[in-house]
């Protein structure tokens, strides 16, 4: 156990075996999923990892991608447990919380339900409070996010304070909830009411708070209130 805490219990090692484990392969794509690691961190944890065995580098359709190998695929069950931990028995509170938008959006990307969405390409504009508009387009067969809108219609717009939009996604609160404290969104009103039929929410949303079994927002109750 010590031996394997030496080369996975470091900071952020674990978190990206979780990029990687989401779909995230190139190193970009593995940063923006964790926006306060370092360029030469991570470098230095992806090469920890591929000298442990857990990952490999191979050569993708637009450069190299880091892939895991078959120990690094036994490690997902270690990443789900910690996910499922943290889910039940940390404090959620997302407006105390020193959060970052751009994992989240990473996260919204990667879990769109492709056969909810309209025949035509659109784009939701995300104006999150404090931070520049952030733009996702989405397509029949893809997702992807843009610093600004590609040229497409924008039937959606979701304005928001950041710690409303996370109480959602996390399954803090239902979309109902969420938009009674700040989570708003606007536009044509059949894209309004299916767009929280676009995507999944969480990986671990489902999962309560152990302090308060059967209630699903015990943190929030008095705030929604």
């Amino acid at each position: 156990m010590a031996r394997a805490h030496e080369v996975l219990g470091g900071r952020w090692t674990l978190l990206i075996v979780r990029e990687i484990l989401c779909g995230s392969r190139r190193f970009n794509d593995i940063r923006r999923g964790i926006p306060r690691i370092s360029r030469t961190v991570l470098s230095e944890r992806l090469k920890a990892l591929i000298y442990a065995g857990a990952v490999a580098r191979a050569d993708g359709p637009n450069g190299q991608e880091y892939v895991l190998t078959e120990a690094g695929q036994e490690i997902a069950t270690m990443v789900g447990v910690l996910g499922a931990w943290g889910q039940r028995w940390l404090s959620r509170q997302p407006a105390k919380e020193d959060i970052d938008l751009e994992p989240l959006l990473a996260d919204m990307e990667r879990r769109v339900r492709f056969s909810e969405l309209p025949r035509d390409p659109f784009v939701v504009r995300f104006e999150i409070r404090g931070h520049r508009p952030r733009y996702m387009l989405l397509k029949k067969t893809e997702a992807s996010l843009c610093h600004q809108n590609p040229g497409f219609p924008e039937p959606v717009c979701v304005k928001a304070p950041l710690d409303a939009l996370v109480a959602w996604w996390r399954g803090d609160l239902s979309f109902a909830e969420a938009r009674r404290i700040g989570l708003e969104v606007t536009g044509t009103k059949s894209a309004v009411k299916a767009f929280p039929e676009w995507f999944e929410l969480y990986l671990f949303a489902h999962i309560p708070p152990a302090a308060k079994a059967g209630n699903r927002n015990p943190h929030y109750s008095a705030r929604v209130q």
